[in-house]
């Protein structure tokens, strides 16, 4: 395991060298918001970095439904039982075993990975512009339907989830990074995650903070980078 600090927010990074799973603890003066709760054996390791830094997890944040976002919650919200359980109201339907799409919805297949066993259930259903703390949540739908992200409006950090990666290189979901090509494979939709990449790059984030993949300072130009190259490869694919 291993944690850097930006500021008031802390990314825990479990298996970094292998299979990097962020989340991340971010400060307020009552406490801790958690974003993501990584893979089920990580609670241990996500208790003891709150420890570290003396101040309860008040919140917990989930950018999406994903087995390797929500692994732990059940472990840290027993350990942390007055801590609100926050997720977008689209992919609390996921969470909850329920992969049907809506009428209007793209129609391609909801993919990745899903802790059925799992027993909580949010307190709070988030929509777009809700604001938690120092967060603001913004709808980052793509990689699934009800995909969330959070910008503290303290520092413009962007918490993106798996609407971006770094690891293996910076690309929006969707686009394969042969060294790390799972956040790809996982992608709800394509077109949706584009669309969610350009809307964040206009909050120019001064740091860019993923589920996968090392935090970027003064993102824009790579983000930029990142937009440009998948309308290139999805250009061509689409010509095909």
């Amino acid at each position: 395991m291993r944690l850097i600090r930006e500021q008031s927010v802390v990314q825990i990074t479990f298996m970094p060298r292998l299979f990097p799973v962020n989340c991340y603890l971010v400060e307020e003066e009552d406490g801790l918001t958690l974003v993501d709760a990584a893979m089920e054996y990580g609670w241990k390791g996500i208790l003891r970095a709150a420890a570290s830094l003396g101040k309860p997890i008040r919140r917990i944040l989930l950018t999406h439904a994903h087995a390797d976002h929500v692994g732990a919650l059940d472990r840290i919200r027993s350990a942390c039982p007055d801590a609100d359980v926050y997720i977008s109201e689209r992919d609390a339907r996921l969470l909850a075993g329920d992969y049907t799409l809506l009428p209007e919805e793209y129609s391609g297949k909801i993919r990745g990975g899903f802790n059925r066993k799992l027993q909580t259930r949010p307190d709070r259903l988030l929509r777009d512009g809700d604001r938690i703390g120092s967060l603001s949540a913004i709808a980052a739908p793509g990689h699934t339907p009800g995909h969330m992200a959070f910008l503290d409006e303290r520092s413009g950090i962007l918490i993106a989830g798996d609407a971006l990666q770094t690891r293996s290189g910076i690309a929006v979901s969707g686009v394969v990074r042969p060294g790390f090509p799972f956040p790809a494979m996982a992608t709800w939709s394509r077109e949706a995650s584009l669309a969610t990449v350009r809307k964040l790059r206009e909050l120019r984030p001064s740091v860019l903070a993923v589920g996968h993949g090392e935090m970027i300072r003064d993102p824009l130009a790579q983000i930029d980078q990142a937009i440009a190259e998948a309308e290139r490869r999805w250009r061509v694919v689409n010509k095909n």
